[in-house]
């Protein structure tokens, strides 16, 4: 079976949508001119602001938002699927999901995933994080028919919480995007170590795309967007200073081969709970 070229967009996003939208519109020309079947973008790719009186001007429905739009039409002018980390969407209940999109190569929606797990952390930096004050987390498993094959989706903290990426691995994902704006701490002691961890237990891909650097709004990211094969080898690290596309090769005969040599998909046994 032949590999799959994908590319991953590592931002610095800000605190204005058209200026995030025209770099992703930028990386997707970037993505198609360099052979990539499918480009993947960062969590919170259309704004990134943790001043929320400011970031609700800039939030707005599915339908009107402009940097989803924008997307769609890349996608669809330059033929290649994009995996669109995340954006932050207005419900119709007047609170926030945090929320992925698989676009076609015709520029159509095939799958959306709002992010389970909320970030709600307190870290000796001082940092505070309250995902949950305004975002209402998901409820659904969600997978998507790819050029990769099947692709699980997860955001960033997600990550933590092994039973999401068991469910995954029960519908036997071939890959599995983990849009991300890690901090600075928690990255470097655990972003590694989890996307690894992850790859090895659902033996599928893991694929990250990350923020990096300083952002307008006052934070620090992580970086290091990668890509992790399903042995938990890691085919890139895009670093954890610049921005900026890189690509790298899905290879479903490397996925396969694992699953032959160690095939604990097919021998998991259920847990029995204790009485």
């Amino acid at each position: 079976m032949n590999s799959r070229r994908i590319a991953l967009l590592q931002m610095t996003s800000g605190i204005v949508p058209e200026s995030n939208g025209r770099t992703i519109i930028k990386a997707a020309a970037e993505a198609a001119q360099g052979g990539a079947k499918m480009l993947f973008t960062p969590e919170m790719s259309g704004l990134l602001d943790r001043n929320r009186e400011r970031a609700q001007k800039s939030i707005c429905k599915e339908n009107d938002d402009p940097v989803l739009q924008e997307v769609r039409d890349a996608a669809a002018r330059e033929g290649l699927m994009i995996a669109l980390g995340s954006l932050a969407i207005l419900r119709e209940d007047g609170r926030w999901a945090n929320r992925s999109f698989v676009i076609d190569q015709n520029g159509e929606i095939v799958a959306r995933y709002d992010k389970i797990h909320m970030f709600d952390v307190e870290l000796d930096t001082g940092e505070s994080w309250r995902e949950s004050a305004a975002y209402v987390p998901g409820n659904q498993v969600i997978t998507v028919d790819t050029p990769l094959g099947r692709l699980g989706l997860a955001i960033c903290y997600d990550m933590r919480f092994p039973a999401l990426f068991e469910e995954l691995g029960k519908h036997q994902c071939d890959a599995i995007a983990i849009p991300a704006a890690f901090t600075v701490p928690t990255g470097k002691a655990h972003w590694d170590l989890l996307l690894r961890a992850r790859a090895v237990e659902a033996s599928a891909y893991i694929i990250a795309a990350a923020q990096v650097g300083e952002h307008e709004d006052g934070r620090s990211t992580y970086g290091h967007s990668a890509v992790i094969d399903s042995w938990g080898e890691n085919i890139l690290d895009m670093g954890g200073t610049h921005p900026g596309v890189a690509f790298a090769e899905i290879d479903p005969f490397r996925t396969q081969h694992v699953r032959q040599q160690l095939p604990s998909l097919a021998n998991k046994r259920d847990i029995p709970r204790s009485p």
